[in-house]
């Protein structure tokens, strides 16, 4: 499982954790931390010395700073969001290997299905057209649910295209190269629209973008030693799709696990939908007790407040009661501002707390610049936000207050940075 105790190892400053003994560290029953002897290596970078750079002066700026030089190891507490997508293209076995390097302990496949009903890793099924060069290849850009429509000046209507992996074999899919996600909306050619990276992220890591399968990211994760969160997506097509029902989709996703030889407890199924999340739980319960229930009810539920728990259908204790262990709300759930404007925790977090459910929270380092505020994942702290340092107050807040098992991050290496100063 993913540790319990992610909260400081002792009750005493950060920078005291080395005299932290077994005795002052709280730990499960079955979970102690491994001798550093056992413990992997991970490489952090310079981008967590630019965060702690841009904090406002204080005890955790401080704190964070002088553990620049200690060693730093892999963490489950650093989830890398489809691998590691801030500068590398996502779910290709270039982003998963810089995810591993930076100390990822968790990895992510999002899981959907070719037209063969293989199950390859994207985040989307119909994202192909900006997350690969699909639409460079006539043949295969053919094949595309809405061919490449060019931006029309005279309407103002955006260039767009759409193409899905059940649009193509698995054989055709594996011939893509993955590229950083984006597209041009002004594009009046396929070239031009391809060419849409966002400019807070890089093009310097995507000459090679290598697609994978389901099967082949838990091979690779397997062969490095980090555990797994494969994401069962929403099919953008009519289920039961070619026979396979919704239910046959989410059992393919835990049988290629278990032909694999992984055990349940290196593994955490997750889904938006809460119906996947029970079917786990009633078919396959050793890999159920750690299925995460992403929690999208802000877009899904009319009048949803992460502050009011009168709009939260259902509530937080008849989740726990159907079984769910693990709820994984977007950041700006988990959090609020007080009366004196400083990060708290919100309603939600609270109630999630005391009805036993373990919280997991994404996605870290994936708005850009946050000067402006921080746009959608930072929508409950808008007015806090207003510097890069933001981050580390931010992650500060959902480990030590909220107290979150895990968070999702485009780049792994900061949140590893911050797990390893706090011990989790």
């Amino acid at each position: 499982m993913l540790r319990k105790a992610y909260h400081l190892l002792c009750l005493v400053p950060l920078l005291a954790l080395t005299a932290c003994n077994d005795n002052d560290s709280p730990q499960t029953e079955t979970e102690v931390t491994p001798p550093a002897a056992t413990r992997v290596p991970a490489q952090v970078g310079v981008r967590p010395a630019y965060l702690i750079s841009q904090m406002a002066e204080g005890e955790l700026k401080s704190a964070l700073a002088q553990c620049k030089d200690m060693p730093f190891y892999r963490s489950d507490f650093s989830i890398g969001h489809r691998g590691a997508a801030m500068q590398f293209p996502e779910h290709t076995r270039e982003s998963y290997k810089a995810a591993i390097d930076s100390g990822a302990g968790v990895l992510e496949c999002d899981v959907t299905f070719t037209a063969d009903k293989a199950l390859v890793c994207r985040h989307s099924q119909c994202d192909l057209h900006t997350t690969t060069n699909i639409l460079a290849i006539p043949e295969l850009a053919a094949k595309c649910s809405e061919p490449f429509s060019p931006f029309d000046a005279a309407t103002g209507t955006p260039a767009s295209a759409k193409c899905c992996t059940s649009d193509i074999s698995l054989e055709e899919f594996m011939s893509l190269k993955g590229k950083m996600d984006g597209a041009n909306p002004k594009a009046t050619t396929v070239e031009a629209y391809l060419a849409g990276t966002p400019g807070w992220r890089t093009d310097l890591y995507a000459a090679t973008g290598t697609l994978m399968t389901h099967a082949q990211s838990i091979e690779m994760f397997k062969a490095a030693g980090v555990k797994m969160t494969p994401e069962l997506k929403s099919p953008a097509v009519t289920m039961p799709f070619d026979g396979m029902s919704q239910q046959d989709y989410a059992d393919k996703l835990v049988a290629e696990y278990q032909a694999a030889g992984v055990t349940a407890d290196r593994v955490y199924p997750q889904s938006f939908n809460l119906d996947d999340v029970k079917h786990w739980i009633a078919t396959a319960p050793e890999f159920g007790r750690q299925a995460v229930y992403l929690d999208d009810r802000d877009e899904t539920l009319p009048g949803f407040d992460p502050m009011n728990p009168a709009t939260w259908q259902p509530d937080m204790a008849s989740l726990k009661a159907d079984g769910v262990e693990i709820v994984a709300p977007p950041l700006w759930m988990l959090v609020t501002l007080d009366n004196d404007g400083k990060i708290v925790p919100s309603e939600y977090a609270k109630a999630a707390k005391a009805a036993g459910l373990k919280i997991i929270t994404w996605t870290l380092e994936r708005s850009g610049h946050l000067t402006n505020g921080g746009g959608w994942y930072y929508q409950s702290i808008t007015d806090a936000t207003t510097n890069e340092g933001v981050t580390y107050e931010l992650l500060d807040v959902l480990a030590k207050d909220v107290g979150v098992i895990g968070v999702f991050s485009d780049w792994p290496a900061t949140v590893t940075y911050y797990a390893n100063c706090n011990g989790l």
